[in-house]
């Protein structure tokens, strides 16, 4: 078999629309020679449903990262899927919430409890979803790649997310520096906006999206997730051997925009 990933295995999280980078990730990991597995959370008929539509059949497992039986029983569950003593190559880091109260403009106003689920979901997961696998990736060295938007700046609307997201940058960091000598590389990619299901939720997302439709050098099609996928897949394969603690930006080029 060829391609990029020609024999890995890939657990892949996040997928609950056809439009997201997730999903899009899966099927080009697929494409390029992969064996998926993917998670969901709540509602996993959706996720069945949705996956139904990848090239090749996968299987789902549920998982809730703030449930500490899911995490502990995770690498047994994939074990199940992938066989014994196989492990994985790479893991996809798509999960992200914060509490309507924690977006929008309500920053000054959030209260404790909504950033600590928007941190926790967003950042820690990270560390929690790694170490939970580990068993399993440190069988053959892997890689680990995280879902990002671009937390050097503010911006609209996004508010505590945007502090979630700049947790998760330094967790990528740290993990990477403790996973290294295991040979496990742990990388983000920060994407422009997409319109997704994880976008809609997100009050005033026009008004953030809109950057990208003046900023960017390259253009960007927020309908199009196939970029960013491709970014994550290329962090998973071999043609990235010693990066490792790196935000790869898949937007256009408006983060190293002045103005």
């Amino acid at each position: 078999m060829s391609g990029l990933l020609a024999g890995k295995r890939i657990l892949v999280t996040g997928v609950l629309t056809e439009s997201s980078i997730a999903f899009h990730t899966a099927k080009l990991a697929q494409q390029e020679g992969a064996e998926v597995v993917l998670t969901g959370f709540g509602r996993l008929s959706l996720v069945e449903r949705i996956a139904k539509r990848l090239p090749k059949p996968v299987p789902v497992i549920e998982l809730d990262v703030q449930n500490q039986e899911h995490l502990a029983g995770l690498a047994e569950k994939v074990t199940e899927q992938i066989g014994e003593g196989i492990g994985l190559d790479g893991v996809v880091h798509s999960i992200g919430f914060a509490p309507q109260d924690a977006l929008g403009g309500n920053f000054l106003h959030t209260e404790w409890p909504s950033v600590a689920t928007a941190v926790e979901v967003s950042a820690y997961s990270l560390k929690s979803l790694t170490t939970a696998l580990l068993p399993l990736l440190e069988q053959r060295g892997g890689s680990v790649v995280g879902m990002d938007f671009d937390a050097q700046v503010a911006w609209p609307k996004y508010d505590w997310m945007g502090v979630a997201k700049a947790a998760l940058e330094a967790t990528s960091r740290y993990l990477a520096r403790d996973l290294g000598p295991r040979n496990i590389r742990v990388n983000l990619v920060s994407a422009g906006p997409i319109k997704s299901m994880a976008a809609k939720s997100i009050p005033g997302f026009e008004e953030l999206a809109d950057v990208w439709n003046s900023r960017s050098p390259i253009g960007w099609d927020l309908s199009d997730p196939e970029p960013a996928a491709r970014g994550v897949v290329a962090l998973l394969s071999d043609w990235f051997p010693k990066t490792t603690g790196e935000v790869v930006h898949v937007d256009g080029g408006v983060h190293m925009m002045g103005a």
